[in-house]
């Protein structure tokens, strides 16, 4: 039988190995943000040929001499997407004008502008919104699992759900942190929808495992808890992994196959499925016992019995 439980501190330890670099990544060089949350305006400019380096200057020169300063510029196949300060329309159709002789025929595939304020605004929701989810789920797993026999608590089942839950987030976050670095991938407010998607997930393969637990726990008395939590893992472990592959196998087919505005989303949501799925199995259950094995050790003291006073009387 495989014994997850007692190996835990190996999946522990390989858990950092993975957040570690995304959390030096992110302390170095953050997130690289779309102007979904800085403020701006998207300028996406769509080529019969597969854009060059040459176009990308003289692009970019264009730019500079009409005092516009470009921000980032990303090429995706024959499309260039250009960065700047927030623009006017009119403004756009001025530089446009002046870009078609140096750069030869193209079209103007799509144009945005978020001012800054706007900007702000989202970022501060997207950080309510995992905020909110975090202490709802916390609430609602405690309430869930409230009959759970003592001396197992349902506010641990809660809690290292959340844990588990932040270890997937900080995947996610992480990699796109070192991909923006090196690849230049921005995040927008997709981005936010992808990893409110994925608490969504985590949580609910987490709680696969946990219901299955709170069953054995009130079906066996007699057996120690690391073993009702191993049996536990085991009994949920296919489910679990068929449930994910099979939104994996989906969402692998449409980063092969889907568009350019949807690619990184759906890369997130592979990420963190593939996230979620281990740490509800590897590390949410045995955080369930190390923190049953530590209140064991360290049981609450008692307050001392006061010593009954003499009766005058007696």
């Amino acid at each position: 039988m495989l014994d997850i439980i007692g190996k835990k501190n190996y999946y522990f330890l390989f858990s950092l190995l993975v957040i570690i670099p995304g959390l030096i990544s992110l302390a170095l060089w953050g997130l690289r943000l779309s102007i979904d949350f800085t403020g701006g305006s998207s300028i996406t400019l769509l080529f019969q040929k597969p854009v060059t380096q040459e176009t990308k200057s003289k692009v970019k020169t264009v730019f500079s001499k009409d005092g516009v300063q470009v921000a980032t510029m990303q090429v995706a196949g024959k499309s260039l997407i250009v960065r700047t300060p927030p623009l006017s329309e009119k403004r756009d159709a001025d530089i446009l004008k002046k870009l078609k002789p140096v750069v030869g025929s193209f079209t103007q595939d799509d144009f945005q502008t978020i001012g800054p304020t706007i900007g702000k605004e989202i970022t501060l929701n997207a950080f309510k919104a995992v905020f909110l989810a975090a202490i709802l789920i916390v609430l609602y797993i405690a309430w869930s699992f409230r009959k759970v026999p003592k001396p197992a608590s349902s506010w641990r089942f809660g809690i290292t759900a959340i844990i588990a839950m932040m270890h997937d987030l900080l995947v996610v976050v992480g990699i796109f942190s070192i991909l923006g670095h090196f690849f230049g991938v921005e995040v927008d407010s997709l981005f936010v929808t992808a990893i409110l998607t994925v608490v969504g997930f985590s949580v609910h393969d987490t709680i696969v495992v946990y219901d299955r637990i709170r069953e054995n726990l009130l079906r066996v008395s007699s057996v120690s808890f690391d073993q009702v939590v191993n049996d536990s893992i085991l009994q949920t472990m296919t489910r679990s992994l068929n449930t994910s592959l099979t939104a994996m196998l989906v969402l692998f087919t449409l980063l092969i196959f889907g568009g350019e505005s949807t690619r990184w989303f759906v890369l997130a949501l592979l990420i963190g499925i593939a996230s979620g799925t281990y740490s509800s199995i590897f590390n949410a259950s045995p955080l369930l016992v190390v923190w049953h094995d530590w209140r064991l050790k360290h049981p609450r003291k008692a307050s001392a019995p006061q010593k009954p006073t003499k009766k005058p009387w007696e």
